[in-house]
């Protein structure tokens, strides 16, 4: 039986039926029991090789010969040259020109501004603004912060804000609409209009600056003075290491699943913060309205998820002083805020993996929602925010293109974004109602032709990993289900969503210890009501029938993979996405892994221990990925011991972390200030940087005492496992990186290395024979992977006709073939 607290993934179900079960007199009896849970086993789940249930079905396949053999392959491969790394500019703001060069450069600039209308400069003027200034030193300096690409706004040293209203110019307190004004450069001049009244600044014939339809334009010119611009630091110093080349391997750090844009999912009003806002670090970094009643007392899912009741409190005050949140428990709040984004890409990681997440029937039942409950739709309001976050970004660097965050669609595109030195982001899905495909009483509510076009957009729209199912039964396949005390209320609303309840049977024979499915609690504790007495009340009451009783463990859900989950991953396999077999019922995940071996598709992964013990060498045995949940470090240094013995000697080895973070799932907890081998403030970070504990406004985090609060701290956090695993986890999770790009590289049709897979080797001929000017991609979808990919070189082992293994070179000049030897 696992703890309450640790099936977070989903848990407004536990407020929506909670919520329902406050009218009735057994509420008190829930929370009493919800209490007696939680936080029972918390480091169980978290820290666990598989999250999944586990029965007779799941066991580890591999035998001790085998552990062995594929441990000594790993240690084989990092003794091997490590491509170079060199440092990159990818950090550096754009430079302020005195007078900027287009209506991006004056980013996080100080400038004065001069009217052309009578070529005085401005000032405070009052509660307004005045071009009288007869000279530029008595001008009134304001810092120009980025809203958007080519959108600021101006900020004064009185802290306030040029602010358009219908016909005049005041200074405004706080930023709004009619505070952020498009720029547009003509020559050295520049116009500013905000879009919000379509008016833009002007001089009147007071030498007020007004508003006007049209702006008249002004000079500007840099100058010094202005205010520092409230902002959370990075705390790391050193340039960000990129290549030597576009098109070497790579090294770095792999998330293999967050949650960045959940802002946005089961309607929009669960999740306290955002990643970004436009009017920066207080507008983004604040908390729910329902939080902030009475410190935190009205913060039922946060109260819920911290400590197993709705009732409870914290200091609701995030920026600033973050007395309370973020945290690792802190399951509301904000956690990817993009300037922990940044220290995290600025500390070495190199891919994170975004997966967009909704669950309808959730997102229905929670209260107050301003965001379509529509999958659909919920996850294309999320891939634009990814945009926006991108435009974002690059707007604080200086102009398009010249930010960190790289969205990417496909692996030649990634390892080029990772070799100029920043950070690749991969968009994917998890969803408990993928593509609309409910099911309803065991009828699909969709068809293979609807299937093939919503993953068609999806693809259009840049998705390129996926899981099938989350926390409901779909069209597609069964799912895991959970157990403890949350169980009943996950089936409950699987019910609202189905129809029908999990399907948890007594998993066949032959059973294996630790292969099965999650189902609800067969036994309580003595003095609380029995599961069909409570929770068959709420149900009666609500859905009109009562909850299941199940046989006593080990269950296995008897719906598997239906005929359009299958139909499924073969499209997803012709279009080179990323299967992700998380969260399926025992029966679904064997044969969907059936299916991949059957295609011999390498694009799988497992992206956060939703998966069993038996599929992961399966996963490693096709070529595919995993990336454990992140969870403590120790527990995570136990999982990356175990994987050792489960990877493929004929494949790349690197390892990733899913965080999850965002998804309702608790991040790590702090090992104590007096642990041993702590982690050291500063400590050398990959590539050669520096990092220092990270500050938040008024807070300093340290990863002993803190644990990982927000993802600023997973440096901190890869740091910690080098402490207790020692050298070998630091060079293979700056593998993870690579790992992942040569695992899509396969779900591309390109074949692997021939040196660790002779039967895949190529003819000399074909090799020697590629035409010099050829492609990167020309090269790899010809020849395949190569052994190493070092500077401007790859090496293969290929064979001759008479069957003797040569190696043969590669070398590229520009990124181009300029002869094979």
């Amino acid at each position: 039986m696992r703890g309450l607290r640790q099936h977070r993934h989903f848990w407004p179900i536990t407020v929506a039926i909670t919520t329902l079960a406050l009218t009735m007199a057994t509420f008190p009896l829930y929370a009493s029991w919800a209490q007696q849970f939680h936080g029972q086993t918390t480091q169980d789940l978290k820290n666990a090789i598989s999250r999944a249930p586990l029965t007779d079905q799941t066991e580890d396949p591999t035998t001790a010969k085998q552990a062995l053999l594929h441990t000594g392959a790993v240690a084989d491969q990092r003794a091997e040259a490590d491509p170079d790394l060199v440092p990159t500019q990818s950090a550096e703001l754009r430079p302020h020109a005195n007078v900027p060069e287009d209506k991006y450069a004056m980013a996080g600039g100080c400038y004065a501004l001069q009217s052309t209308t009578n070529n005085k400069w401005v000032v405070r003027s009052g509660t307004g603004y005045a071009a009288t200034a007869a000279a530029a030193s008595g001008a009134e300096p304001f810092h120009f912060q980025a809203t958007d690409l080519g959108s600021y706004l101006l900020w004064d040293n009185d802290k306030e804000f040029i602010d358009s209203r219908p016909i005049t110019v005041v200074s405004g307190e706080k930023p709004s609409k009619s505070t952020d004004f498009t720029v547009e450069m003509s020559g050295s001049t520049a116009t500013f209009t905000a879009p919000s009244l379509n008016r833009g600044i002007s001089v009147n014939a007071a030498s007020k600056l007004a508003s006007a339809k049209t702006g008249t334009p002004f000079k500007l010119q840099l100058a010094t003075g202005c205010g520092e611009w409230p902002e959370v630091d990075v705390n790391v110093t050193g340039a960000p290491f990129g290549g030597g080349t576009s098109h070497q391997e790579v090294r770095g750090y792999l998330d293999g699943h967050t949650h960045g844009m959940a802002f946005e999912f089961l309607g929009g009003n669960v999740h306290c913060g955002r990643p970004w806002h436009p009017y920066g670090v207080e507008a983004a970094l604040k908390d729910c309205p329902d939080h902030e009643v009475a410190n935190g007392n009205g913060a039922v899912l946060e109260n819920f998820t911290r400590n197993g009741s709705p009732v409870g409190s914290h200091d609701p005050v995030g920026w600033p002083t973050f007395k309370d949140w973020p945290a690792p428990d802190s399951l509301t709040h904000e956690g990817t805020y993009w300037k922990w984004l940044e220290r995290s890409w600025r500390g070495g990681q190199r891919i994170l993996v975004n997966l967009l997440v909704e669950n309808n029937k959730l997102c229905q039942i929670y209260p107050a929602g301003k965001n379509s409950c529509d999958d659909t739709k919920s996850l294309k309001l999320q891939a634009d925010d990814m945009h926006k976050l991108e435009r974002y970004i690059d707007a604080q660097y200086g102009g398009p293109g010249r930010g960190w965050y790289r969205i990417v669609t496909d692996p030649f595109e990634a390892r080029t974004v990772i070799n100029q030195g920043k950070m690749a982001v991969v968009m994917g899905i998890e969803t408990s109602v993928v593509f609309g495909c409910s099911v309803k009483n065991n009828r699909p509510k969709c068809t293979a032709g609807q299937i093939d076009a919503r993953l068609d957009d999806a693809h259009a729209m840049g998705v390129r990993q996926m899981e099938l199912v989350n926390k409901f039964d779909n069209a597609l396949a069964g799912v895991a289900g959970d157990s403890g005390a949350i169980a009943p209320l996950v089936n409950s609303a699987n019910f609202l969503e189905t129809g029908r309840f999990w399907d948890m049977q007594k998993c066949p024979d032959p059973q294996v210890p630790g292969v099965e499915d999650h189902t609800q609690l067969t036994s309580v504790p003595a003095g609380v009501p029995a599961q069909d007495e409570l929770f068959g009340a709420i149900v009666k009451l609500h859905l009109g029938g009562t909850l299941p009783i199940y046989p006593q463990p080990p269950t296995c859900n008897t719906k598997g993979l239906s005929t359009l989950g299958d139909h499924t991953i073969q499209r997803m396999a012709e279009k080179h996405m990323i299967f992700d077999p998380d969260h399926m019922s025992v029966k679904a995940r064997k044969a969907s892994l059936d299916e991949t071996e059957q295609l011999g598709y390498p694009g799988v992964m497992s992206s956060h221990s939703w998966s069993t013990p038996d599929a992961y060498p399966r996963i490693y045995k096709a070529g595919g990925v995993i990336t454990p949940y992140a969870g403590d470090s120790a527990g995570f240094v136990e999982k990356w011991q175990q994987h050792l013995a489960w990877a493929d000697p004929r494949y790349y080895f690197g390892f990733g972390y899913g965080a999850d973070i965002n998804g309702l799932g608790a991040q790590g907890n702090p090992r104590g200030a007096n642990a041993p081998n702590k982690v050291t403030y500063p400590f050398d970070g990959l590539g050669g940087v520096t990092i220092d504990k990270q500050v938040s406004g008024e807070r300093t985090y340290d990863i002993n005492v803190d644990g990982v609060s927000h993802y600023g701290l997973y440096p901190d956090w890869i740091e910690d496992l080098r402490k207790q695993g020692g050298a070998d986890i630091a060079e293979d999770m700056s593998r993870g990186a690579e790992a992942y790009l040569q695992v899509w590289e396969r779900a591309e049709g390109i074949t692997n290395d021939a040196c660790r897979d002779p039967d895949v080797a190529k003819l000399d001929t074909v090799v020697l024979g590629l035409a010099n000017g050829s492609t990167v991609e020309e090269v790899l979808r010809t020849a395949g992977q190569p052994h190493s990919r070092l500077g401007d070189k790859f090496t293969y082992c290929t064979k001759t006709a008479g069957g003797t293994e040569k190696n043969v070179t590669v070398t590229f000049t520009d990124a181009k073939v300029s002869s094979t030897s």
